[in-house]
């Protein structure tokens, strides 16, 4: 466990293992910050759902605090990544107000609607930003930041990821006031002028093959390219990995774009494969007339993709050395990076830490899809990307 002293927001992270020699909390005993603006963020492998008692145990402690997390593909602490793991901020905060807020997902064509009505709960005259955490099976990803999105204050930095299940693909859920619950939205705001908030998104692949028009598509469903069957097509670039779809999918992401003059590609990766269709489920929308190209990886770009992530972030926080406040780093990296990156994954956690002043605490998770600006503006959802949240509090 890692404590800094600073003048405002007080900050500490741990974690739980549930399996191996170390098995239990990474502490003695759980820090003394329970109050109604200390937000504490949990990020958890799936398997808590059938044992949830280590959250109910941290729920316990701080009755006053505001809770909130969601199921991984892969818990971050520090710059370590496990499985079979809880991994813990809790941040109290001196100065900014802040409140929670959940709304169930009815469905995924209600996805606007919902976005929309989380970030209406969370507005207020002072609100400064929206860290949303969303479950990442029964979403339209786009459809949900385009909700989010509505609040349309420019002023206000929305961010966050859509929850894990492995590499499984069958569950996925969140945590609002210390409770697992499935199919639901939580988020957080926070408000007034002492929060500072820091944000960037950063792939890192490579573009290969050619250029195709999406020429029949709903929503998130892709069913032609070019005229032809966008699964078959897609299978031919797949060859034996063709069979572990949609899993697979995470290793050869679509990049879109609007015309051949747009320069802001958007990554796009693959949720689901309907036999019968022929149709490819994505986590955000492929819209009708967009440019498809298909990417892979090259490694040593990706933890390059990592690191600008980091430098975008961190020009958020300039003088944050002189004034010795402590921050709170949440990386949210997807799932198809940890497959592909296997024992180097480590490489893109400490590629990111490293550039932020000694003391800076990280956690995070692996995730189904990324919610950031793409640089500056408005909020989008991407895959196949390290999308990082900073948070201090300054004076």
């Amino acid at each position: 466990m890692e404590q800094r002293g600073g003048t405002l927001m007080k900050l500490e992270t741990f974690q739980y293992t549930s399996h191996g020699k170390h098995k239990g909390w990474s502490i003695d005993q759980f820090p003394e910050l329970d109050s109604e603006n200390t937000l504490i963020i949990i990020f958890s492998s799936p398997d808590f759902i059938n044992d949830p008692t280590p959250i109910q145990e941290l729920a316990k402690h701080y009755p006053s605090s505001q809770i909130i997390g969601c199921s991984s593909a892969g818990e971050i602490a520090g710059t370590h990544i496990s499985d079979h793991s809880l991994s813990v901020a809790i941040a109290k905060f001196e100065k900014t107000p802040i409140k929670i807020a959940s709304i169930q997902i009815n469905s995924t064509e209600g996805s606007f609607k919902t976005g929309q009505q989380i970030a209406t709960m969370l507005n207020q005259d002072d609100l400064r930003g929206i860290f949303v955490l969303s479950d990442g099976l029964k979403i339209n990803g786009s459809e949900l930041v385009k909700g989010l999105n509505t609040i349309n204050k420019s002023n206000v930095v929305i961010t966050g990821g859509l929850a894990g299940d492995g590499s499984e693909f069958k569950q996925t859920w969140t945590i609002y006031n210390g409770k697992i619950i499935t199919d639901t939205i939580v988020g957080v705001g926070f408000y007034g002028d002492y929060i500072q908030l820091g944000h960037g998104s950063c792939g890192g692949w490579d573009i290969f093959g050619p250029e195709r028009r999406i020429t029949r598509s709903k929503n998130n469903v892709l069913y032609e390219l070019d005229g032809k069957p966008a699964l078959a097509l897609y299978k031919e670039y797949l060859g034996e990995k063709a069979s572990g779809l949609p899993a697979t999918g995470l290793l050869f992401p679509l990049a879109i774009r609007k015309s051949t003059g747009d320069p802001h590609q958007l990554v796009r990766t693959i949720l689901g494969v309907d036999e019968k269709a022929g149709s490819l489920i994505f986590a955000g929308d492929m819209p009708e007339g967009y440019l498809a190209q298909l990417m892979r990886a090259n490694f040593d770009r990706l933890i390059a993709g990592a690191t600008e992530a980091g430098k975008l972030t961190f020009k958020k926080h300039v003088g944050l050395e002189q004034n010795n406040s402590p921050l709170l780093l949440i990386a949210i990296s997807c799932v198809g990076r940890r497959l592909l990156l296997g024992e180097r994954t480590e490489e893109e956690t400490e590629s990111v830490l490293e550039l932020f002043p000694e003391g800076t605490q990280q956690i995070g998770f692996y995730s189904y899809g990324e919610l950031s600006p793409y640089n500056e503006g408005t909020c989008d959802l991407h895959n196949q990307t390290m999308t990082l949240t900073s948070i201090t509090e300054e004076v």
